[in-house]
Order: structure tokens, then sequence, then C-alpha cells
């Protein structure tokens, strides 16, 4: 059983470790290497949002209260009831189940707390294991955005992948 609790300084070792991952490197947006303030200023970027509606993120904590991940809404639009959705799990509590209970709680969370009605998920063409979790979440895949990501000089293919409030699954 995991829980959800909001960004904050405390979890700054978290988002540390986790930009310094490579797998996170790889599958995200995060650059590489990563300036040497980017934790800070990332979750600065956080703790603006949350005030002002625009993003949030959350530390996910297991059932001992160790910090394994982050649940993500790196992007909210209010009025269009969207946001983009994303998930990071720390090295050693990856295979257990987290990142899907992690996105299952950050989907009910932004369905029923900030009504939204369309959630999105832009997951790398081979990330497999993130689009298993995205199944499992009840997200379906929408199709492939050719090219659209660059990365140390490379172009990158993601797919985009949705959840509405209105199936079934919600």
């Amino acid at each position: 059983m995991i829980r959800l609790e909001p960004l904050a300084a405390e979890h700054l070792p978290l988002i540390r470790a986790v930009v310094d991952d490579p797998e996170v490197q790889r599958f995200t947006r995060i650059p590489v290497p990563a300036p040497p303030d980017f934790a800070e200023h990332w979750l600065a970027g956080y703790v603006t949002g949350l005030e002002d509606g625009t993003r949030i993120g959350f530390a996910v904590v297991d059932e001992a209260g160790e910090h394994v991940g982050m649940a993500l809404a790196p992007t909210i639009e209010p009025e269009a009831a969207t946001a983009e959705l994303g998930y990071l799990v720390a090295p050693s509590a990856r295979g257990r189940g987290v990142a899907t209970a992690a996105l299952g709680l950050l989907t009910e969370w932004a369905i029923s707390e900030l009504g939204l009605e369309r959630l999105e998920l832009r997951i790398s063409v081979d990330n497999m294991a993130s689009k298993r979790v995205a199944e499992r979440c009840g997200y379906a895949r929408e199709g492939v955005l050719r090219s659209v990501y660059v990365k140390d000089g490379l172009r990158e293919d993601t797919e985009i992948w949705s959840r509405l409030a209105s199936d079934e699954n919600t």
C-alpha cells in the first residue's frame, strides 16, 4: 500500500536520486546531465504550480514510510479540464507495483479532486514497463507523436495514452 504526499523540501533527496537514475534519464524530459541545482528548481516549479493550479507533484510513500517515487501532474489546464500525468519510481522500489498504484491514485485524485475530464500520459515508444502501467490503469493508447522529443541530439517518438473521466475503469 502506498500514499501520496505533496512534494516539499523534505523530498529533495528523493528528487535528486530519481533525477540521477539512468532509467529516468533515458525515458523522461529531465536534462542529461541535470544542472547542479535542477532538483531545487524542479521542486520550486511544483510548489508554484500547486499555488496557481497549473501543476502538482507528489512523493510516493510506501507502507514503511520510505519515499519510493513521484507521481506528477506537470501540466494542468483547469479550463480545458485536462492534465498530463507522469510517474517515476526509485530503482529500489521497481517491480513491486509502485508505479501502477501511484498512477491509480493520481488518476483518481485528478478526476475526483480536480474534476478533470481527460488525462494524458506521454510515454517513450521504447518504455515497455510504462506502457504496461498505463494499460493496467485503464489508459488507452491513442497514437504516436513522431520525432517529437529531442534529447542528446536524438529525436524520439512518443506515444500518447489517455483516460477519460467517463471511462469504465474510473
